[in-house]
């Protein structure tokens, strides 16, 4: 395991962020590689709830955004995880479980009712995320859109994202 450091983002970390989150979509599949500008907007709309960053040898080398999402029933404090970048060189060496359990730490200690992701079910499901029928995103196979629940209740009802994750490049 790497000798990280995770830490909240300060201001001066903004454009290590963008860049590595540009870096990190750039070629991804399934994105129209809007990433980097949906975490600044995100910070700008002041819907960014907790930005972690990843730190070797004082160089960021990974990134995780939290941010409030609606759900139509109206129930209140959920969330969702993304984006998630880590620098290609250091993925798949415990870079991005590391931040994602520190963010899903940071959120529940915020008494947050539970997040939700899109995104591989093999991966996500390693953290407790499971697809739920009650719980959707419209236009996503059920399987990718799925729940962690902190309080065992999972609302029934749409999610709808922050607008920032329509800005456009």
């Amino acid at each position: 395991m790497l000798n990280l450091s995770l830490r909240n983002e300060h201001a001066d970390d903004i454009e290590n962020i963008f860049n590595l989150t540009q870096l990190v979509f750039l070629n991804a599949t399934h994105t129209d590689h809007t990433e980097h500008l949906i975490v600044n907007a995100l910070r700008d709309a002041n819907q960014l709830t907790i930005s972690v960053v990843a730190e070797l040898d004082r160089q960021i080398i990974g990134h995780v955004a939290i941010s409030p999402v609606e759900i139509s029933s109206g129930a209140q404090h959920w969330y969702g995880l993304g984006p998630i970048s880590i620098a290609p060189e250091y993925q798949q060496q415990g870079v991005g479980k590391a931040l994602i359990q520190h963010a899903l730490q940071q959120l529940q200690q915020l008494n947050a009712a539970g997040c939700v992701v899109l995104g591989d079910p093999a991966y996500y499901s390693k953290f407790g995320f499971q697809p739920h029928a009650s719980l959707i995103l419209d236009d996503v196979p059920a399987e990718y859109f799925q729940v962690l629940a902190f309080n065992q209740s999972i609302p029934h009802g749409t999610v709808k994202y922050h607008p920032a994750f329509e800005v456009k490049a």
